[in-house]
């Protein structure tokens, strides 16, 4: 494997920008599919979550955008990104902003669940690459506010995605509007027939490049059943397990599920967030924010959060309730073990669950370790999630309007949010937090970049206990062994610029 992107082709200042956020080598998918992108070929790439993919498709794109002799007109975007969710397309932003700015060129998001007109004036005053959701750039094409007669690069993201969530007719409607002798380049976790007939019809003698697919195992990613005694028990062990230190994101299979779970964590002292379907984008962005930020520690989602969802040091995916087949499963376990961290992932089980369990898994490719729990003293959780568990009263507390009107504004609030304390009752915490919401609507010119906060947890006691898969600590509840400093729950241990950058 070719160990550096200078080897690669990438141009100089690329390869800086790079640097400066201390990435220096390519991942499988980067290494495989890069010389072929940056000479202008047609590429369709397969890895799973969390391989790289956003930067082999935006380090070609920024450098053949550059390299080229036209300029960009309004309504007229010289390239396109095509995601299946609003998350996708901020988190697609976010990596390309250092790369766009070196460049000198700019960038503007379009998706549904916000006000349109600033999108439109954003394409109106000229754009170099448009990063869009499917329904509302059609929307906005039907209108007469884009057009996409000038588009060089088309780039498909996640396209297995899109397929399952029935968004490949408007693809083809708008790949159609594209020039024919535009480069297209496809990146999926998984490929499948329905992807195949858009490779088929659109892309030009594509080079295939298969690194890290879904079905690829992850060496520090371990996975757990926890065979729960009844239904009762699932609240309390997931309180349990969301209390030791770190991020941890919780998966339901309904948003009242995703709502409700919430909810209840925040009653247990949990500080979490929901995210769903049924938000608002100022919510969505507003609770994805506090979870970037460290502010709440659980995120709570349904599978509109596999995929796309791209924060450092998730040490820990819950799946609360069994994904119904095995996709969902890698896509939702790929939250966690990114970039070369550790992870684990623990699916909680019925009795009447296991039949579904064991062929979920099995699909899947994996073989958990399946424990039986009875109460939440068993000694697997403390393995699972080592390090004292501290609650903090009334859990996650949104920010006043005023805070979100001086983010919305540009005012830069504190990158971390952090709170301590040595007791369960959550009394006398610093309950300081910090809303790292962005403004939804999306901007033409780069903005600062979304960095990952950490969300850290003193304890005071020492003993025994053992730290297990990313993170470290030991004894469980008030008086365990005290966590390290820079310990694997712990997002203190890695840059912000390695979540801006996604390494994925």
């Amino acid at each position: 494997m070719t160990s550096s992107f200078d080897a690669l082709g990438v141009p100089a200042r690329l390869v800086e920008v790079l640097a400066a956020q201390d990435i220096t080598t390519p991942t499988p998918i980067q290494a495989a599919t890069l010389p072929d992108s940056l000479a202008g070929r047609d590429v369709l790439g397969r890895g799973r979550t969390g391989s790289g993919k956003t930067y082999a498709f935006a380090l070609p794109l920024v450098a053949r955008l550059q390299a080229s002799n036209t300029r960009r007109t309004p309504s007229r975007p010289r390239a396109l990104i095509l995601a299946p969710t609003r998350e996708l397309v901020n988190q697609i932003r976010d990596s390309l902003e250092p790369l766009v700015q070196a460049a000198g060129l700019t960038t503007q998001t379009v998706f549904g669940g916000v006000g349109q007109n600033p999108q439109v004036r954003g394409l109106r005053s000229g754009v170099d690459i448009l990063i869009a959701c499917p329904g509302r750039l059609e929307d906005l094409i039907s209108q007469g506010h884009c057009s996409l007669a000038s588009v060089e690069i088309t780039v498909l993201d996640e396209a297995d995605h899109m397929a399952d969530l029935g968004f490949l007719p408007g693809v083809r409607r708008l790949l159609k509007q594209t020039p024919k002798g535009g480069q297209r380049l496809l990146f999926s976790a998984t490929l499948d027939k329905a992807i195949d007939v858009l490779v088929r019809e659109f892309l030009r003698k594509p080079v295939t490049h298969e690194a890290d697919s879904a079905q690829s195992p992850v060496a520090k990613m371990s996975h757990h059943v926890l065979h729960i005694a009844s239904r009762d028990l699932r609240v309390p062990v997931l309180a349990d397990l969301a209390s030791a230190p770190g991020r941890t994101v919780v998966f339901t299979r309904t948003k009242y599920g995703a709502k409700g779970l919430a909810r209840q964590l925040n009653r247990r002292g949990v500080p979490a967030v929901d995210l769903h379907g049924n938000l608002g984008q100022n919510a969505r962005t507003r609770n994805l924010a506090a979870f970037h930020s460290g502010a709440a520690s659980t995120l709570v989602a349904t599978d509109v959060a596999a995929r796309g969802i791209h924060v450092d040091d998730v040490a820990l995916v819950i799946h609360a309730d069994p994904p119904a087949e095995h996709k969902a499963y890698l896509h939702r376990s790929g939250r966690t073990a990114r970039a070369g961290a550790e992870g684990t992932v623990i699916t909680l089980m019925t009795d009447d669950q296991r039949g579904d369990v064991r062929s979920l898994t099995k699909a899947a490719g994996i073989k958990p370790t399946t424990t039986k729990v009875a109460d939440t003293n068993h000694p697997v959780l403390a393995e699972l999630a080592p390090g004292e568990r501290v609650l903090v009263e009334g859990g996650y507390v949104a920010p006043a309007p005023a805070q979100q009107t001086a983010k919305a504004s540009g005012s830069k609030p504190p990158r971390s949010g952090g709170r301590s304390g040595g007791n369960r009752s959550g009394r006398n915490r610093n309950k300081s937090r910090e809303n790292g919401n962005r403004s939804a609507a999306g901007t033409s010119a780069p903005n600062a970049s979304n960095g990952s906060g950490s969300r850290r947890r003193s304890n005071g006691g020492s003993g025994g206990g053992q730290a297990s898969k990313g993170r470290s600590g030991g004894g469980r509840r008030t008086g365990g062994a005290g966590r390290p400093s820079g310990s694997g729950r712990s997002g203190a241990s890695h840059s912000a610029a390695a979540f801006s950058s996604g390494r994925r």
